[in-house]
C-alpha cells in the first residue's frame, strides 16, 4: 500500500530510477496515445462560410473582433472576408454568438455580394 501511496503523491527523488520510470511512463502516454482517444480535431480556420438563407454568413473567431468597437468591427470583417473569398463583399451586420454562459463563441457576418 505504501507504493501505492508513493507513486499517486510522485515522493520519489528526483535522479531515482523510480522517477525515471515514472516520467518515461509520461512521455509514452503523451507522444504514443492515439489522436482518436481525446476526440482531437482540428480547428477550422478563422473565417468561415455558413450556409444562409438571405446572401451570405460568414463565422469569425471571437479574437478577430472582440477588443473592436462595434463601428469598426463591420469594415474589420468585411476585410477579413474579402481576403478569405477574393471577392468584395458588403457586410450589412455583424451579431454576436453567445454560449449558454452569456460568452462570445464567434461573431456572424451578413453579406450581401454588390
Amino acid at each position: 500500500m505504501s507504493g501505492l501511496k508513493r507513486f499517486i503523491l510522485w515522493d520519489y527523488p528526483r535522479a531515482g530510477w523510480q522517477y525515471d520510470l515514472m516520467v518515461g511512463l509520461i512521455l509514452v502516454f503523451i507522444f504514443l496515445t492515439p489522436r482518436e482517444w481525446f476526440r482531437d480535431q482540428p480547428r477550422a480556420t478563422s473565417v468561415v462560410m455558413v450556409p444562409s438563407s438571405q446572401g451570405s454568413a460568414f463565422w469569425i473567431e471571437p479574437g478577430l473582433l472582440e477588443d473592436l468597437p462595434d463601428s469598426e468591427r463591420i469594415n474589420r470583417a468585411a476585410g477579413m472576408i474579402q481576403s478569405k473569398t477574393g471577392k468584395k463583399h458588403q457586410v450589412t451586420r455583424v451579431e454576436p454568438i453567445f454560449d449558454s454562459e452569456q460568452d462570445i463563441r464567434g461573431y456572424m457576418a451578413f453579406t450581401t455580394t454588390p
